[in-house]
């Protein structure tokens, strides 16, 4: 066993992501989240320094650690008094940084069960996107999220938040409005609204556990052909599942060839990255992952994709991490072809350590490369079709996000075109098995009904 299968282990979850999202859930993390049971006790800041320097002493991919004394390190974090929490978060952060990795990072206790609530997709709170207003500066609603508490409450995209249990929100920044909002599933928080053409009102929202998807799809008639459009924002722990629904439903309805839209994705778990590359590759490697003793492994796929229907993957400059592991593994297999910009270029794997006091670190275990070789850090996945969108137009898709896939997106009918292609070239493999949600369908091609 190598030392990331090692690492696996030891670390309660693996995590590609590192980048923040610049579409903000403001809720919290279940309730009745446990972590990782360890001896250090969690009133004790020097404690809990210590407990970050073993975790990145025992994993950080670089055994030189940047070239830095590891251990001189750790006598001088030991040799403080520490005060308060904040001072050992405020040292704490101050030694990793000697490591020149923005991805090995202190978390918090706040910021570490938002990484959570991310990562898991489960959530507890009201359900609402919200953004900052340019010109008003107002916290303003961007989206309730369908069903949800604020949904049902009846808030409304463009709302304005004037209030927070009874805190005004003028000059409030975005983390303490999450702060204030979020909270324990069953409890309520109170908000004054503000919504053109009426009056200002009070509305209480009761908190509840919700599920906060990351896949949108859609069967889409362009021209003669039908494409199934599956656009994915983030790598949670249902993620995999809801693509591979969202594959069916839309071959149900005889989608022809398939878009799956990665643009602005930052990553998220690794697993779900393998998963999904799963769900359209039958065969050959997914990823390579080498760890501190060079020691690699090889994932691959095993069978199991649900479908063969051509397939054009979208991609941007945001685009990261578990975002470029799928990329990467259907573009050299030749299993899509990739339309858009250059990627972000994020080639390292975080395992994220808990802490007792409710805080984690986030340590880089390995660096990844796509199967054929190639190490995209700093570099990206180049499209094999190149497409970018004016200054003009990515503003028009970002303050009108309903304008995304639709005549008004060049990259999205750049896609149309290539998958067009595709389905007229198409020809189905021979000797396939296709896995259902419940049973295998074994056949040349599935008949579509």
């Amino acid at each position: 066993m190598n030392q990331l299968s090692r690492s696996l282990r030891t670390l309660q979850f693996f995590s590609l992501g590192g980048l923040i999202s610049t579409s903000i859930v403001f809720l919290a993390p279940q309730s009745g989240y446990s972590v990782q049971k360890d001896s250090v006790s969690p009133t004790n800041p020097k404690e809990i320094v210590d407990e970050v320097w073993q975790v990145v002493n025992r994993n950080y991919v670089d055994s030189t650690f940047h070239h830095t004394d590891w251990q001189a390190t750790r006598r001088q974090l030991l040799s403080k008094n520490y005060t308060s929490k904040k001072q050992a978060y405020n040292a704490i952060r101050a030694a990793l940084k000697t490591l020149g990795d923005p991805y090995t990072r202190f978390l918090d206790p706040n910021e570490f069960a938002q990484l959570n609530a991310e990562t898991s997709g489960e959530l507890s709170g009201i359900g609402v996107k919200l953004g900052m207003d340019k010109k008003t500066k107002a916290l303003t609603v961007i989206e309730p999220v369908e069903n949800s508490p604020a949904f049902k409450a009846g808030l409304r995209t463009g709302d304005r938040i004037l209030g927070i249990d009874g805190k005004l929100t003028q000059g409030m920044d975005a983390e303490k409005a999450t702060s204030l909002i979020r909270g324990t599933a069953g409890t309520t928080v109170k908000l004054k609204i503000a919504r053109q053409g009426q009056k200002n009102f009070d509305v209480a929202i009761n908190r509840a556990v919700i599920h906060i998807s990351n896949v949108k799809s859609a069967l889409k008639q362009e021209g003669n052909n039908r494409i199934g459009y599956i656009r994915l924002s983030g790598f949670d722990a249902h993620a995999s599942d809801e693509v591979r629904q969202a594959i069916q439903t839309l071959s149900a309805q005889k989608a022809q060839g398939f878009i799956l839209d990665l643009r602005g994705n930052p990553g998220g778990l690794l697993d779900a990255a393998i998963n999904i590359s799963r769900l359209w590759l039958h065969t050959g490697d997914i990823v390579r992952t080498v760890d501190r003793d060079s020691q690699d492994e090889r994932i691959a796929a095993d069978q199991t994709a649900v479908t063969q229907l051509p397939l054009t993957v979208l991609v941007d400059g945001n685009s990261a991490s578990s975002s470029e592991i799928l990329a990467g593994a259907l573009k050299d297999n030749q299993r899509a072809t990739v339309v858009g910009t250059k990627t972000f270029g994020k080639a390292a794997v975080q395992g994220v350590h808990p802490l007792p006091d409710g805080s984690g670190v986030n340590v880089t275990v390995a660096h990844y490369y796509t199967p054929k070789g190639t190490d995209i850090n700093k570099k990206g996945i180049i499209p094999d079709v190149a497409i970018a969108l004016t200054k003009a137009e990515a503003k028009k898709l970002a303050e009108n996000p309903k304008l995304v896939a639709s005549p008004s997106d060049p990259q999205y009918l750049q896609a149309v075109r290539t998958v067009s292609k595709q389905i007229q070239a198409y020809k189905p493999f021979s000797n396939v098995t296709f896995m259902s949600m419940d049973r295998s369908v074994a056949g040349t091609q599935p008949s579509w009904k």
